[in-house]
């Protein structure tokens, strides 16, 4: 008789989380919370990253730096840990924070995904992602990735320049801040996020597929920034040989894209807009 995986659900701060086996793929397992996708995980193969964001934060970290250097990296929002076991797998060594808000969540993946192994040196914390980065020593990061969603939507706090500033000062120099946003037509929080990391960051690129930017259907958005110039061209070469192909941004288009759209500041902040009913849950 075999010990066939089985899905495990509990109540957690923030819904009901369940972690659902991959019956396709051995070692899979779906993270949802209130039936919406959070994370996807295989054990066996954490270098596999089967969501499309996941895919563009890995081919950034990829571009980063040197194949196999390590890097120090502070992950607000934990979700499944998919990640810092990608990097742990790709990057044997790297230092890394991980701060989740919703502790009998990260209690449920710890218990039924755990994530230390050989060259993983991950410690998971909880937490408020804006007051943990506030804390975090200055100039101590090579990665500051911000993948925060309470639901589906990012929190108001987590959106202005007062909190990229906070990322700024926890980077090294020519470290990388990188956010996996969504959005919709007609990509006004999009574009005030692009200004707002614009404001912060000297260099910066934004990320997403075609029908997404060209504000045909909602979609995630990843926006990096950094003090010192972005791996562009290693970064658009590895979005296009992609199975989910997407464009990168940057320079005048990205200007362009922007327009006259101001930063957001604390005192007009407000949560990312909910996607359109059905574009991310499942049954």
């Amino acid at each position: 008789m075999t010990n066939e995986p089985v899905p495990v659900g509990r109540r957690t701060d923030l819904g009901f989380a369940k972690l659902m086996p991959d019956l396709d793929r051995d070692g899979g397992w779906l993270l949802t919370l209130d039936g919406t996708p959070q994370s996807y995980v295989d054990l066996a193969d954490p270098t596999h990253l089967e969501f499309e964001y996941t895919r563009r934060l890995g081919h950034l970290a990829d571009a980063l730096a040197p194949a196999g250097r390590p890097l120090d990296a502070l992950h607000l929002g934990g979700g499944a840990l998919t990640l810092p076991r990608y990097l742990a797998a790709t990057r044997p060594g790297s230092r890394q924070r991980v701060v989740e808000v919703d502790g009998p969540l990260l209690d449920l993946v710890a218990e039924q995904l755990p994530w230390q192994g050989p060259g993983a040196d991950i410690t998971a914390t909880v937490g408020d992602a804006r007051a943990a980065l506030a804390e975090t020593p200055a100039g101590s990061q090579d990665l500051v990735i911000a993948d925060v969603f309470h639901g589906s939507r990012t929190p108001a706090n987590l959106t202005s320049v007062e909190f990229l500033r906070l990322a700024a000062a926890a980077l090294r120099p020519g470290g990388c801040y990188a956010a996996n946003l969504a959005d919709g037509p007609p990509l006004a929080f999009a574009r005030a996020q692009a200004a707002t990391v614009g404001a912060v960051f000297p260099y910066t690129c934004l990320v997403a597929e075609a029908p997404v930017l060209r504000g045909r259907r909602y979609g995630n958005i990843l926006l990096a920034g950094s003090t010192a110039p972005l791996p562009v061209a290693e970064l658009t070469r590895l979005l296009a040989g992609d199975i989910f192909p997407a464009r990168l941004t940057e320079g005048a288009d990205l200007t362009a894209l922007v327009g006259r759209t101001a930063p957001v500041t604390d005192a007009d902040a407000t949560d990312s807009p909910p996607p359109p009913d059905g574009a991310f849950s499942i049954g």
